[in-house]
């Protein structure tokens, strides 16, 4: 394992433990936990992580993680770089199915080209080993509801016009040649 992969947030879950009956697992993150988080999202500032998933057999060897993640995060504004903080809440759902299960193969048609469907749910992540990690997961989950450009609550940018389009029209370019015509007719 690299350093920057032991830097990275994880919470591991032995899969002999998961039965056909559902297990719930609830992660808080502490304050290591926390830091660990802004650095690996790019944040100034975790104050609160927590999740509560809810792991579970699917087609046999496979778990199913379902849950939610809620977490607070403190970036700094676009525009004038005072601290916003942003709540997060994010329904978590992912598959996990052994790297040598015979459902892990993908299907392809006669062209050994794969068909996904964008509208239809993730393809099951693969694990190897005996754990999976399902920090990482809710993590990730996280992650991809952080807003990109935060802005300060109440910057309004009314009294500010980048462009007016009655001036922004591109003359015709016939308007050249009727200016033309007015100047003949003086002479």
């Amino acid at each position: 394992m690299t350093e920057a992969e032991k830097d990275l947030f994880a919470y591991e879950v032995k899969v002999s433990h998961v039965s056909a009956n559902p297990i719930t697992v609830r992660i808080a993150a502490d304050t290591a936990d926390l830091q660990r988080l802004a650095r690996q999202w790019g944040v100034p500032e975790v104050l609160k992580f927590e999740a509560e998933l809810s792991l579970g057999r699917w087609k046999r060897d496979g778990v199913r993680v379902k849950g939610h993640v809620s977490s607070e995060i403190v970036q700094d504004c676009v525009v004038t770089l005072d601290p916003v903080q942003q709540q997060i809440e994010e329904d978590v759902e992912a598959v996990f199915l052994p790297e040598n299960s015979r459902l892990a193969q993908r299907a392809v048609d006669g062209n050994g080209e794969m068909f996904l469907d964008p509208d239809g749910p993730d393809l099951p992540e693969l694990f190897s080993g005996d754990s999976i990690d399902v920090g990482a997961v809710a993590a990730e989950f996280a992650a991809l509801s952080i807003d990109e450009y935060p802005r300060k609550p109440g910057l309004d940018y009314a009294d500010r016009i980048e462009s007016d389009p009655s001036v922004d029209k591109k003359p015709s370019p016939f308007a050249v040649l009727q200016g033309l015509k007015r100047d003949d007719s003086a002479s």
